[in-house]
């Protein structure tokens, strides 16, 4: 009987002892998330307020990071939705948008913001093109911060993807986007010693323009390895980074390739164009159409700002020239 009572008590202190250091575990476990938490907010709490220098020029200070984002672009909801933004207003937009936004209101485009769903929407920041300026005010007076960005290069791109990342608390997110277009572009080679001779003709329903150098497709042309033919052209009134299409002047310069880019309606535009190459002496008798040199480039890619997918824009417009050579 005494056996038996010795060995129920050490089953107990056996049990015990277990219980005990299994909540010790638990204890050391439950401090390290406390401190692990404590950290992180710590870190974020260091790096406030946050200040911010926009598209605009101008700073803009947030005293808490900010948990809620809506934009008028496609290119910046992409680089929002790629950095782990919460994304409560999308653009109206004929370009797919990622699943997991879908459900988001849309608040209008970049030429026509519908400011009550805006104001719906109420997003801690919203970001906006330069010509929002306007309007800002009213938004601002809702609680809402504006936050201007600008596509007109890989370089802009790029620059917006590191303001986006500070003003989110999402350096590192934002450092390995970079990073990856960075190695991208800088694996693309461009033949400088050879360019081919392009016109970039950006089209609508109504009229026709010349995409110049300092434009997005302009940009990813001179990095691909092409010479502008437009870039000295009658710059087109209001728009800064397009010109008037010259037919002597395209006549004279004769373009090895002549690329398209369209925004709203593409089919539409595609076709009208081609019939006016088909019919106007001024177009039919250029090498680029006589070669059948004639590029329709992805509107979801050059009708407007990519964000992240600019690389893929690279790369399609040095596969177009590399056809040509």
């Amino acid at each position: 009987m005494r056996k038996l009572s010795i060995f129920i008590i050490s089953i107990f202190l056996l049990i015990v002892l277990a219980a005990c250091g299994t909540s010790a575990e638990e204890t050391e476990e439950d401090v390290q998330d406390t401190n692990d938490t404590a950290s992180e907010s710590s870190d974020k709490e260091s790096n406030l307020p946050i200040e911010v220098t926009d598209a605009s020029g101008e700073t803009i200070t947030f005293e808490s990071i900010p948990e809620s984002a809506a934009t008028l672009s496609s290119g910046d909801l992409d680089i929002l939705h790629n950095l782990g933004v919460e994304i409560v207003g999308r653009p109206t937009t004929n370009v797919e948008v990622p699943a997991d936004v879908e459900d988001a209101p849309e608040i209008g485009n970049l030429h026509q913001p519908n400011f009550e769903k805006i104001a719906e929407a109420n997003p801690e920041v919203l970001i906006a093109p330069l010509s929002f300026e306007r309007h800002a005010a009213n938004i601002e007076e809702q609680g809402t911060k504006v936050v201007y960005s600008n596509a007109n290069s890989i370089a802009d791109i790029q620059e917006t993807i590191e303001v986006f990342g500070q003003i989110f608390h999402k350096e590192a997110e934002a450092e390995k986007i970079n990073n990856g277009i960075t190695e991208k572009t800088e694996g693309i080679e461009a033949d400088e010693e050879d360019p081919v001779r392009a016109l970039l003709v950006y089209g609508t329903t109504e009229s026709s323009l010349a995409a110049l150098p300092n434009s997005l497709s302009g940009d990813l042309l001179e990095k691909a390895g092409g010479e502008n033919i437009a870039q000295d052209f009658e710059l087109a009134e209001n728009f800064p980074n397009y010109a008037n299409l010259s037919p002597e002047r395209i006549i004279e310069r004769n373009p090895e390739v002549i690329m398209l880019i369209t925004h709203g309606e593409p089919e539409t535009v595609k076709e009208a164009f081609e019939q006016e190459m088909e019919t106007n002496a001024a177009w039919f008798n250029l090498d680029a159409v006589k070669n059948g040199n004639v590029v329709i480039l992805p509107s979801d890619l050059f009708g407007a700002n990519p964000g992240t997918k600019i690389v893929d824009a690279l790369e399609v417009m040095s596969e177009s020239l590399e056809s040509v050579r």
